[in-house]
């Protein structure tokens, strides 16, 4: 099959590379939709930092370069391994992309997402969803409805993301919110915000992204850091400023 794979700093390829093998408790899948994420980006231009390079292999999956990149993806179930119960071949699915310590606790209470060491499928090994195919454990597929697109589907694993701040904010209804950074994950986080009934301020420089946040319409106010004083704008829109600010530059 044909994945793109990272080499080292500016070296990606587009290589030939045996199937997956599914083991027991895994989920084989063809991938259908994959985001190619800022991450990967920085990989690619400052990298290696999330990926293993030949003198430090990722301490959990002992992965070396070569590794295949990409962990926004949505695909079909080809194959079942052993003892896997909870899906069959033809669910639609999404991954959630971790690589965790043995042993972690993966519950929902379990914060494995701060465990030591933890990294993530498709920058630290274990394949990646640029690739026809991957194989991953069942604990981290998770079957959605037939009648949600795969490309949309493929962008469930940033709104993730953003959704996971919104909660995390706490915030009361109808409270006012400012997000930096109108790049995907703003965009995301600023519609998940709107959705839930909130006032939304989003301060982004490029003019490109500003029209595509206003295209999709998922905040109230469009300013430009540049030219627009954020603090008095964010002032004259609610006079006691905002209840929660998400910082979604990644500058």
């Amino acid at each position: 099959m044909r994945a793109a794979r990272f080499y080292d700093r500016g070296d990606i390829r587009i290589d030939e590379i045996n199937e997956p093998i599914v083991k027991a408790g895994q989920v084989g899948i063809d991938v259908a939709w994959c985001g190619i994420c800022g991450t990967d980006l920085h990989e690619f231009l400052d990298g290696p930092i999330f990926c293993p390079s030949a003198e430090h292999p990722n301490p959990i999956t002992g992965e070396v370069p070569p590794v295949t990149l990409g962990h926004e993806m949505s695909g079909v179930v080809n194959f079942i391994g052993e003892g896997v119960s909870g899906l069959k071949v033809g669910d639609h699915v999404v991954v959630e992309p971790y690589i965790v310590p043995e042993g972690t606790d993966t519950s929902e209470t379990g914060h494995y997402n701060l465990s030591e060491g933890s990294n993530f499928i498709g920058l630290g090994g274990n394949g990646g969803g640029l690739a026809e195919k991957i194989s991953v454990d069942e604990r981290w597929v998770h079957k959605i409805p037939d009648n949600l697109p795969l490309d949309e589907a493929a962008l469930i694993e940033p709104l993730s993301v953003g959704y996971h701040a919104v909660e995390r904010a706490n915030l009361s209804e109808k409270s006012t919110v400012l997000v930096v950074g109108a790049g995907p994950i703003g965009l995301l986080t600023a519609a998940v915000a709107k959705a839930q009934g909130h006032t939304v301020i989003i301060s982004e420089p490029s003019g490109l992204r500003r029209k595509k946040a206003q295209e999709a319409q998922v905040a109230d106010y469009f300013f430009n850091p540049i030219e627009d004083d954020i603090q008095a704008k964010v002032h004259e829109i609610n006079e006691k400023g905002v209840d929660a600010a998400f910082e979604c530059t990644s500058v």
